[in-house]
């Protein structure tokens, strides 16, 4: 899978780093000239922010490692966010990152290897606790890893420390070069998936379902554990019938035994997000459903709604194996102890038991 990048910029502050220097040579062979960017890359044009056909290699000064903000009375997994650049080269129609960023294009933070002293200075300081990490909150962990060589950098590192884990999250299939890796140990694979239906319509420039497949059944039998997130789940006419085939098809294609966790969420997004999927996707159908305000803030579908997909998703995927590790996404005890027939109550207790997952499937 090959991305319309047309233009690379370089800030000079991060232009010799090796990271970087090796990126650029490559991407330069791939994809042709490269600029030179501004001390300042915020653009005042909105469509010029949202360009997926530059990338940025700019130097990240902020806090690299940090949990996962959650949201307000909901109940989050206790995720730690390795931030690694910001936006990714696939342009999905619900994607929340159209509405946060003032930043132009796609963002690689050249100095990430010199920034990974600190990560792993904290990890270390606090052996008695699980760092269950991911790269896939802001970007897309593996879209341009063929080019940008992320896993090189990243998965030795955290494959020899025994507290903590690292999830990479894609809509890709770019394992290429995460298979040539000689480790395995304390790494999750993890793909976002969906209906096949909101793949084709809305996820676009991103792997379909069944390579998105295919690609964690050469990774599982090559060693690699795998995760799985539905999320965003839309509701829509013959929604059952389109996830019920994802399901089938996740059966036909994989072992479940190796599978660390498949996490469930519903399509959640601030009230300016609708305007914008309007003007940049006319024809999405992700904001036609029945949607009220959540006490985030957000706007969330009416909780009839969510449970409807929740209890339908757990009871096929239970049939399919009793030990997924299924857990909601971002949401209310009330929806949990409706939909999955048990109630972590809090934050701290559903990463307990995330945490639980980890040393099941790791020791």
């Amino acid at each position: 899978m090959k991305y319309n990048i047309k233009e690379v910029y370089v800030d000079p502050s991060v232009r010799n780093l090796p990271f970087v220097v090796k990126a650029i040579r490559r991407l330069g062979k791939e994809y042709g000239r490269e600029g030179v960017c501004s001390g300042d890359l915020s653009l005042g044009e909105k469509e010029d922010l949202l360009a997926k056909d530059r990338v940025y290699f700019v130097s990240y000064p902020g806090e690299v490692l940090k949990p996962c903000p959650g949201t307000t009375e909901h109940i989050c997994c206790g995720y730690q966010i390795l931030n690694i650049g910001t936006n990714c080269p696939m342009d999905c129609s619900y994607c929340i990152l159209q509405s946060y960023f003032n930043q132009p294009g796609v963002r690689i933070f050249g100095n990430i290897e010199q920034r990974l002293q600190d990560v792993f200075g904290v990890i270390d300081a606090f052996n008695d606790r699980i760092f269950r990490v991911g790269t896939g909150e802001f970007t897309d962990s593996l879209a341009l890893d063929p080019v940008v060589g992320w896993t090189e950098l990243l998965v030795p590192e955290f494959s020899r420390r025994r507290n903590a884990v690292l999830e990479l999250k894609t809509k890709t299939d770019h394992v290429e070069r995460l298979l040539r890796i000689g480790v395995r140990d304390r790494i999750i694979v993890s793909w976002s998936l969906n209906a096949a239906e909101i793949v084709f319509h809305e996820e676009h420039g991103a792997a379909s379902l069944k390579k998105r497949l295919e690609a964690a059944r050469r990774c599982q039998e090559e060693g690699y554990v795998l995760g799985f997130h539905f999320d965003p789940l839309i509701y829509y006419p013959g929604w059952r019938e389109d996830y019920l085939r994802t399901l089938e098809l996740m059966d036909k294609l994989l072992e479940p035994k190796g599978i660390i966790w498949i996490s469930l969420g519903s399509f959640r997004f601030m009230p300016q997000l609708k305007y914008i999927i309007w003007r940049r996707h006319p024809r999405s159908i992700v904001t036609k459903g029945e949607f009220v305000p959540g006490r985030d803030g957000k706007m969330r579908y009416f909780k009839p709604i969510r449970v409807e997909l929740y209890s339908f998703m757990r009871e096929q995927l239970e049939q399919w194996s009793q030990d997924l590790g299924l857990y909601l996404c971002m949401e209310s005890p009330d929806i949990w102890e409706t939909s999955m027939g048990w109630n972590p109550g809090n934050t701290e207790s559903l990463s307990a038991y995330l945490d639980e997952r980890v040393r099941k499937i790791f020791g």
